[in-house]
């Protein structure tokens, strides 16, 4: 009677153990999926993130660039003025020379206006400040602070993909380990029930992060 007793709790520990395995199975698959999915969007974000970075660098460049013709152009205004002032051009040719400072005050004036679209971005500035064009286009330039915000946003994103990421991986090996313990099917639900939370925490941070995404 006691053995078969026995053969019998044998019998439902055994099928608890396969049903928790074949639970455990199917979550490592579900959960092995949504780990590729957000590897996969993780990765274009990053490719995203990089673009902005260096975006960032190269209109930074323009704005320095811009920033040496406004200089030269008004240390060539203020040597133009000194002439004037010293006296050493003649009369007849201070016309041609104050002409030649007023388009000096032109260029001044538009490298200046350049220079806040290309730091502001066009949207900014608004149309009728418009002086920079890219290819012909007036309106196109996405600002080097506008590419600092993208950077930072892409940035702050992919580390929510990489938390959500880190959090699978740990449910995975949760699940692992359960399809390896044997014979123990409480120690197996629990490590279900911890697969199914971490997986959980795993799939909002992903998703958190798509959301933030630019």
């Amino acid at each position: 009677m006691l053995q078969d007793k026995n053969k019998r709790e044998t019998v439902e520990v055994s099928v608890a153990s396969e049903k928790a395995e074949a639970i455990g199975g199917v979550l490592i698959a579900i959960f092995a999926a949504l780990m590729a999915i957000s590897q996969m969007v993780n990765g274009e974000l990053e490719e995203e993130m990089m673009i902005a970075h260096n975006n960032v660098v190269s209109y930074s460049n323009w704005y320095q660039s811009k920033s040496i013709k406004e200089s030269l152009k008004e240390s060539e205004h203020d040597y133009l003025n000194a002439l004037i002032s010293t006296g050493i051009i003649s009369e007849e040719k201070i016309p041609l020379v104050e002409e030649k400072i007023k388009n000096v005050q032109n260029k001044i004036k538009k490298y200046g206006a350049e220079k806040i679209e290309i730091l502001n971005g066009s949207s900014s500035v608004g149309k009728d400040n418009w002086t920079q064009d890219i290819d012909g286009e007036l309106g196109k330039i996405t600002g080097v602070k506008e590419w600092q915000e993208l950077a930072a946003s892409y940035d702050y994103a992919t580390k929510k993909f990489d938390y959500g990421m880190l959090f699978y991986q740990i449910c995975i090996v949760l699940g692992a380990v359960c399809i390896i313990i044997y014979d123990n099917p409480l120690l197996q639900k629990s490590l279900i029930v911890l697969m199914i939370v971490f997986g959980i925490i795993g799939s909002i941070l992903s998703i958190y992060g798509y959301l933030l995404a630019p």
